[in-house]
């Protein structure tokens, strides 16, 4: 006989848990269990059936893995939470009774957390902390952005901002920016750091309202858990590369609105750094084992601590750099089955000759000055993250590095038109003949493009070409982009290419040859979905004499065409769909659907090419 199961102990009813069930279980209020919730990474699931795991009710729940709520009850933080209700009974009660001492007493002894553990359980590995800063980054540019208020302190605000310029800086740099796009909501930009693309979002310099319909208890709770991250993330980034972390602030730089210009970047000091490898040679550093590795550095460096601080300077580097490269190196070793045969392993060294397919110093020998009504923080970033030197008028910040009547500057970006003063003298017109005067586009169209544009359709008063997205998945964009940029003879040659095909002189061939054409044209019309019956249709074009390059032109016409119809299309789709489930047919009608959408972009964004082609033909024509 079998076990009996009891009706709500066993199946759904245990594996799932309502969110008042979980409350109730935790002994903490609704705000607790969210924060709970949000920090350590659990949220709702759906079961399968609902009415089972809500033990026959059909009432509206929502509903939490029985695991994970057991695995919160044993949270440290939940223990600070409880530590942190009794403080806040006691504080009330202090300062009712009007006992200040105790009351100040007691908030210097406030109960506080931290979040370190929960990052490093969320985050085993380094790769996984840096594939998931995204939204840590859209939501610090975000609050940096705020004003404060009642629900947001200065504080925070100054922590988003530092955080950010932070960011900013480590990406200038290491020059890790690949794509840039503006948007309506804001300027999209696209970093490669260790391999993986960074995505995040950066709202303009506007007067941010916060909606009252924003749940911002919920934001900041993510805040908090952003803000620890990108700590860790940023110390880890900024060590790698032998930087100080967090890098010094000038606040009167700050005060003056000097932007990420108040921040200096130093090295680590190499006299500190050789300390602590010294301090190594004893085996133990601060109560833990040290590596070999560390210990042969430091046999290594007491051997030459007869050398000077400058023969030091000089040599450390490079002799670090041939030790770590012996580190790294490989011994081959012959496989038993293949004696003979060993194969080249790949090193860091290795890897790091092989040829960048990105452009990093793409604005490296220009000079830019921004005019007064372009955005300083954005085209700085992106400008000084490609080599490119830049600055700017003394009414938007202070710490520009040129003047505007500096001689090395080579291109103005100016977003409106430039008006000629009429008593100028002729070494300032000389200097405005010598520079280039642009749009804020054709910074960004320059780095999409992995290439220097043509600055003429960019210039002042000429409408702009269409500011594509660089992110877009669309199969044919890059090309298009190419086209609308591109070289316009190369247009005028692929034009010629596709009119002579569609349009190909017939009139030396006979009035049979022409029947034959048409008799086989509908032939493969009719069969060039079925493989059987096409290769019927080759066999009779070979009989008759067509050549194999001309049939294949010919099957692709009508391959074409047929698409464009729907024939012999839909009486397939229609079949296929009947074989497929409900779900499976919604799925694939939603697949079907993005993809029309898709195309219909691809055609319109065609359309507009062929416009511009047009009228930039008009414009090269001689009046």
């Amino acid at each position: 006989m079998g076990r009996l199961r009891q009706k709500g102990k066993a199946g759904a009813a245990k594996a799932y848990v309502t969110r008042s069930a979980a409350i109730k279980r935790l002994q903490c209020s609704l705000a607790d269990f969210r924060r709970l919730c949000i920090i350590k990474g659990i949220f709702p699931r759906e079961p399968r059936h609902r009415k089972r795991a809500n033990k026959g009710s059909s009432a509206p729940a929502s509903f939490y893995y029985a695991k994970d709520i057991a695995y919160l009850a044993h949270e440290p933080i939940l223990k600070k939470l409880r530590e942190h209700k009794a403080f806040a009974k006691k504080l009330a009660r202090a300062l009712g009774r009007g006992e200040w001492s105790s009351a100040k007493s007691l908030e210097d002894n406030k109960p506080v957390y931290r979040l370190d553990h929960i990052i490093k359980e969320r985050y085993p590995s380094f790769i996984d902390a840096i594939r998931d800063i995204d939204d840590a980054l859209c939501m610090i540019f975000l609050f940096a952005s705020l004003p404060s208020n009642d629900r947001i302190s200065t504080s925070l605000v100054e922590n988003c901002s530092r955080l950010a310029a932070e960011w900013q800086l480590y990406v200038m740099r290491t020059r890790s920016l690949r794509k840039v796009f503006l948007s309506i909501k804001g300027v999209y930009y696209q970093a490669e750091v260790m391999d993986q693309p960074i995505t995040w979002l950066v709202p303009y310099q506007f007067t941010q309202n916060i909606p009252s319909d924003v749940d911002v208890r919920v934001m900041l709770t993510f805040l908090e858990l952003y803000q620890t991250l990108l700590g860790f993330v940023f110390f880890k980034l900024y060590t790698e590369i032998d930087l100080v972390y967090p890098p010094p602030l000038d606040l009167d730089k700050q005060d003056s609105g000097a932007g990420i210009g108040a921040f200096a970047l130093e090295e680590r000091n190499r006299d500190d750094m050789l300390s602590s490898v010294l301090s190594a040679s004893t085996g133990q550093s601060n109560g833990k084992r040290v590596s070999s590795k560390a210990v042969r550095q430091a046999i290594k460096a007491l051997a030459e601590s007869s050398v000077t601080a400058e023969e030091l300077e000089n040599d450390v580097p490079s002799r670090d750099a041939e030790s770590e490269h012996q580190d790294e190196m490989f011994v081959l070793r012959p496989s038993a089955s293949n004696p003979g045969d060993a194969a080249d392993l790949s090193t860091l060294h290795s890897f790091s000759s092989f040829p960048q397919s990105h452009v990093t110093n793409l604005f490296e020998p220009y000079t830019f000055f921004l005019s007064r009504e372009t955005s300083r923080p954005i085209f700085e970033f992106i400008v000084r993250c490609f080599g490119g030197r830049i600055g700017w008028s003394s009414t938007t910040g202070s710490g520009s590095p040129y003047d505007e009547t500096d001689d090395s500057i080579t291109h103005v970006i100016l977003d409106r038109p430039l008006n000629q003063r009429s008593d100028a003298t002729g070494a300032e017109l000389n200097r405005m003949r010598r520079r280039k005067y642009v749009q804020p586009q054709w910074i960004v169209d320059c780095i999409n493009s992995g290439r220097l544009l043509l600055e003429e359709p960019y210039s002042q008063g000429k409408t702009l070409p269409p500011h594509l997205s660089p992110f877009s998945g669309r199969e044919g964009a890059q090309e298009l982009r190419a086209g609308i940029t591109g070289d316009s003879a190369m247009d005028d040659m692929m034009e010629k290419n596709e009119t002579s095909e569609e349009d190909e002189p017939d009139g030396d061939k006979s009035d049979s040859e022409r029947s034959a054409d048409k008799a086989l044209m509908a032939t493969m019309e009719a069969s060039h979905s079925d493989p059987g019956a096409m290769r019927g249709v080759e066999l009779q074009a070979e009989a008759v004499g067509v050549d194999y390059g001309t049939f294949e032109k010919k099957l692709a016409k009508t391959q074409k065409k047929g698409t464009k119809v729907g024939e012999g299309v839909n009486g397939v789709e229609d079949m296929n769909k009947m074989m497929l489930s409900n779900k499976q047919r919604k799925l694939y009608e939603k697949v079907r659907y993005s993809e029309r959408k898709r195309q219909a972009e691809n055609a319109k964004l065609e359309e507009r090419r062929k416009e511009l082609r047009k009228v930039q033909k008009r414009e090269r024509k001689p009046t």
